[in-house]
């Protein structure tokens, strides 16, 4: 598999993978929560980290025709959301790139004092050897 690197963008509300507990991103990233995925409630971010792609697929969701992605959780493999590749409909393109993650499969947590979350419980327990490095951007 190779060395996981994890990276966090910081800030004073984060959401983590519910599952594992590795971070992904922060309220400053989030562009709207207004949004419904197949569990329920979801939100749309800007920029997500730790996660990866599965295979391009097309969806005709409520807005119209999409191909989308799934994401998952980069450590743990947990499902999270989709990722909007192309919108068919023009009014639909602001999505294009962005990222929805699904509240049923995060946590939204607050930091006190711009403190950098600790690394989950699964990786700072001496199974942080698989991890090459852990960057604050």
């Amino acid at each position: 598999m190779g060395r996981l690197f994890v990276e966090n963008f910081g800030g004073k509300k984060v959401y983590e993978c519910r599952q594992c507990c590795v971070y992904l991103t922060n309220e400053k990233e989030m562009i709207s929560p207004h949004f419904r995925g197949s569990t329920g409630p979801a939100i749309l971010f800007t920029r997500v980290a730790n996660i990866k792609h599965g295979d391009l697929q097309q969806r005709n969701m409520m807005t119209g025709k999409h191909y989308v992605r799934d994401v998952h959780c980069k450590y743990c493999d947990a499902k999270l959301g989709w990722m909007y590749e192309f919108a068919v409909d023009f009014e639909q393109r602001y999505k294009e790139g962005k990222v929805i993650l699904e509240k049923s499969f995060i946590n939204e947590v607050s930091i006190e004092h711009d403190r950098i979350p600790s690394p989950p419980l699964s990786l700072s327990s001496g199974s942080m050897s698989g991890v090459s490095s852990i960057t604050i951007t």
